[in-house]
Formats: C-alpha cells, sequence, structure tokens
C-alpha cells in the first residue's frame, strides 16, 4: 500500500509538471504571430519550439493521469515538484532563445530563460534594440509567468513547507492537509485576478505617457512581476520621459507588497495594505533612503528636482528588485553604492514577486533581539515576540534563523565559485548578492547597471543561474532535496 500510495503521488508530481509544459507551449503563440505578423525570421523559432513543448507537456499530463479527481501530494512531493517545475520550464522556455537569432549557445537561451522566469531581470543579450518583437515579447512574458507562479507559490507551498517564516501565513492563505490542489486554485483565482488587473492597468498608464503599445506590455509585464527586462539596452533612460518613470515606480511598489493585500481591499478593506506592518515598514525604509541619497546627490552640486528625479527611481527599482535603470548610479560615490547594496538585500514583502531577504525576516529577527533586550533589562519578566499584533510561534524564529544561515553560506559559496573564474572581488560580491535577491544588475565595470552579463565566463554562468534558483526558491526548498533522509521512506 506505501509503494503504491507513493507511485501515485509521484504520478501527480509528473502529471502537473506536464500540465505546467502544456500553458508554456500556449504562451509561444503570441510571440510566435507577432514575429509572423512582423516578417520576422524568428517566427519559426517559435513554431519549432511550441509543438516541441507541447508533446512533452502533454505526454507527461496523459501517461500520469492521476486515477482520482482529488490528486494528493505528500511533503516530500511538494518539495520535488517545486523544484523540478521551474528547471523543466526553464528548460523548453529557452528553446525559443536557442532556435532564434537571440543568442548564440546554450548557456545563454538558458540563462535568459531561467533569469526570465525567476524575475532576476539579468540578460546576455547585446543587440535587444535589434531583436524582433517576439522575442522582445517572450523575454517580459517569462518574467510575467514567472512572477504570478511566485506569488502563488509563496502564499500556497511555502507556508505548507515552513519555509523562512511563511508559516506565519498559513491560517490565512493555505490549506493545512496535503491536499492542496483545491487550495491553491482558489488563492489563484483572486491574485491571478489582481495580477492580471495591475498588469492591464500600468499598460493603459504607459500608453497615456506616450509608450507604443508593444513596449508598454512588455514593460507592464516587468514591471509587475519585478522582473526588469527592458526593450533597450539602455533601460528606462531610452524614454527620457518623468511620467513614465513615475509609473513604473508605482507599479514595482505594488509589485512589491503582499499581493493577497489587493484582494482584501477590493473585497471590502480599503485600509488592508495600511494595516499592514511588513507594507508600512517597507514603504518607510524607502522614503527614508530615498531622503538620505536625495540630500547627497544635491551636495554633489546636482539640482534638488534631478536629484529627487534619479534617487527615487532607483531606489525603488533596487529595492524591489526590479532592476531598472536611466543612469549609471555606480558613478554616484561610494555612500549611494553601500545604501543599494543594502536595499538590495532588503527586498519588498513576503508574498510579492519581488526578490531579497523580504521584510518579514527582518522584523521577526527585530522583534526577537527586542525581547532578548527586555529579558537582559529584567531578567524575570515575561515577554512575548509578536508580529502585526500576533505572538510569534517559536518555530518561526528556527526556520527565518536557518534561512538566514543559508542565504550567508550561499552567498559566500558562490561569491568564491565566481572567483575561480579570476573575476574581481567587485564583480564575485554583487554578482553574488544580484542572483540570490534576484535583482538583475550589479557593480562595477563587468555587470555594471548599463551593462549585461555576455562576457562573463560560461562557468561563472551557471554559477549565477543556480545562484538565481536557490535565492527564487528560498534556498531551503533546493538544499533540503539533497538530505539523504529526504529520501528515507
Amino acid at each position: 500500500m506505501k509503494e503504491r500510495a507513493h507511485t501515485s503521488s509521484f504520478q501527480t508530481l509528473l502529471f502537473m509538471i506536464g500540465l505546467f509544459l502544456s500553458a508554456l507551449s500556449v504562451a509561444m503563440v503570441a510571440p510566435g504571430l507577432l514575429d509572423w505578423l512582423h516578417d520576422d525570421i524568428n517566427w519559426v523559432a517559435f513554431a519549432t519550439a511550441m509543438p516541441v513543448t507541447a508533446f512533452a507537456g502533454l505526454l507527461l499530463a496523459f501517461a500520469y493521469r492521476p486515477s482520482t479527481q482529488a490528486p494528493t501530494l505528500s511533503l516530500r512531493d511538494t518539495f520535488l515538484l517545486t523544484v523540478f517545475s521551474w528547471l523543466f520550464i526553464s528548460f523548453f522556455a529557452a528553446l525559443p532563445f536557442l532556435f532564434s537569432n537571440s543568442t548564440t549557445n546554450p548557456t545563454d537561451a538558458f540563462f535568459e530563460a531561467i533569469s526570465g522566469l525567476t524575475t532576476t531581470g539579468a540578460t546576455v543579450m547585446t543587440g535587444i534594440d535589434y531583436a524582433s518583437p517576439g522575442v522582445i515579447l517572450w523575454r517580459a512574458l517569462l518574467q510575467w509567468l514567472g512572477g504570478i507562479g511566485i506569488v502563488v507559490m509563496a502564499l500556497t507551498v511555502m507556508p505548507m513547507l515552513r519555509i523562512g517564516g511563511m508559516q506565519l501565513f498559513r491560517s490565512e492563505f493555505s490549506d493545512r492537509s496535503e491536499k492542496i490542489l483545491p487550495k491553491v486554485s482558489q488563492i489563484s483565482g483572486s491574485l491571478i485576478s489582481v495580477y492580471v488587473g495591475l498588469t492591464l492597468l500600468c499598460t493603459l498608464l504607459l500608453m497615456l505617457c506616450g509608450v507604443k503599445p508593444l513596449e508598454a506590455v512588455c514593460h507592464a509585464f516587468s514591471t509587475v512581476s519585478t522582473g526588469g527586462y527592458a526593450t533597450s539596452h539602455t533601460s528606462i533612460a531610452y524614454f527620457d520621459n518623468v511620467g513614465v518613470e513615475c509609473v513604473l515606480m508605482l507599479f514595482m511598489l505594488a509589485g512589491s507588497v503582499t499581493l493577497m493585500l489587493f484582494v482584501r481591499t477590493v473585497k471590502g478593506d480599503p485600509l488592508a495594505l495600511f494595516k499592514d506592518t511588513q507594507v508600512r515598514t517597507f514603504l518607510s525604509i524607502t522614503t527614508i533612503a530615498i531622503l538620505f541619497l536625495t540630500l547627497w546627490r544635491n551636495s554633489q552640486g546636482v539640482p534638488l528636482p534631478s536629484a529627487l528625479r534619479e534617487v527615487s527611481f532607483h531606489t525603488v527599482s533596487l529595492i524591489t528588485s526590479t532592476g531598472f535603470v536611466t543612469t549609471d548610479y555606480s558613478l554616484w560615490g561610494a555612500f549611494p553604492i553601500m545604501v543599494f547594496f543594502v536595499l538590495m538585500q532588503i527586498g519588498g514583502c513576503t508574498g510579492s514577486t519581488a526578490g531579497g531577504i523580504k521584510i518579514l525576516r527582518y522584523q521577526i529577527v527585530a522583534a526577537l533581539v527586542r525581547t532578548q533586550l527586555a529579558h537582559v533589562r529584567r531578567p524575570h519578566g515575561i515577554f512575548i515576540p509578536r508580529y502585526n499584533g500576533k505572538p510569534i510561534p517559536e518555530g518561526v524564529f528556527m526556520s527565518v534563523f536557518v534561512f538566514m544561515g543559508l542565504y550567508v553560506i550561499s552567498l559566500g559559496v558562490l561569491a568564491l565559485s565566481l572567483g575561480l573564474f579570476n573575476l574581481d572581488f567587485v564583480t564575485c560580491i554583487s554578482g553574488a548578492v544580484s542572483a540570490l535577491n534576484n535583482m538583475g544588475p550589479g557593480f562595477g565595470a563587468v555587470i555594471g547597471p548599463m551593462d549585461t552579463f555576455a562576457d562573463l565566463p560560461t562557468g561563472a554562468k551557471w554559477c549565477l543561474m543556480a545562484g538565481m534558483l536557490l535565492g527564487r526558491l528560498e534556498f531551503v526548498t533546493v538544499f533540503v532535496i539533497f538530505s539523504a533522509r529526504f529520501w528515507k521512506a
């Protein structure tokens, strides 16, 4: 009976991966059709990749279709599904890049795909301004699809797996049983509605600012998903439009707060966003950083309006892990670089598309520190750490510290790995931080704000891809499958 149950759950895992691949093949239709309408030869790349992906997806879906209408996943299978679905989808998403003239080798094709799906936004494409409309749309669409996948995973799977303190949302957003599919579908419906609504509104506002329809759609995809793929090598500097920058800032911030709060707002709780301590802290940190950096830039002789404009945009872009740029901020001096380096590792709120360690985890650590300091002052007192006014369970502290520990270890190992390829110190550190926090640009002459990752050695690119996946899947999800105990019955 135990063997049959395991076989059934394994079949469910392959069945779901098949569904994901089938959906991915459908997504290839729009960019392929766009290239065909523009008489661009790259439509052949999508026409080739689509049936290959559809065949693989349908084969898995039909071959491993579960016999019951309510398939279940064990805890182990949920970990495996989370990791392998991202790997399989990234592999097949790379096919249009590989079959087209946009990349020259499999490594670059896979890099562009996994960077898009993890909403990292680091690119190896050097001729973006001359890429076909379909390829431009495909890059942005991958980020958009990856963004909603991240949000659903964060609010349904991560709480159940007790990763990085996400179990705080278990009672609100996820199911305690192993039958997670019905619950996921209920939550997903609401989240997708909000996600699509934000994307449409962003597209409309960008078009009102004078952005062409295709560029507006692509930037809306990249903005709401906090991905950062632009349609030009010069990123948002291409537009040189204050209105465009304001719209992008607004929706980068929207994509970086817990999307379920928008659902609550729509359902009759207009103050849901502002009652959440994560959102308040996130906006406070952003505002303080903008204030100090604006004063810094003004002290360097930059007029106050110009300083406020460029600082506001880049502060929002980096703390939300989007990575859009309008100028080379690495030339501003040491202080802004250090502030941005810190902001990159803070990130947005949990349950959002943003990368980074997330505000929630810093708040949990701060609550524990306050409690410990209070105990030092009054050893016999009773102090209970709280989050959003509710006591924090002990298990949450342990999971957050495990997450933080794995982050530090991964950062060190990834930076050392990049050093093996004779990269300079700044490139190694900023590249590791960029990948693990799904950020995009780094610092220095190689992967700076206005540069691509194209010149990196092949081995370094694979190291960064591993870092992107680790950061997006919250470390524990990946590391646990390498444990011998994980595979024991």
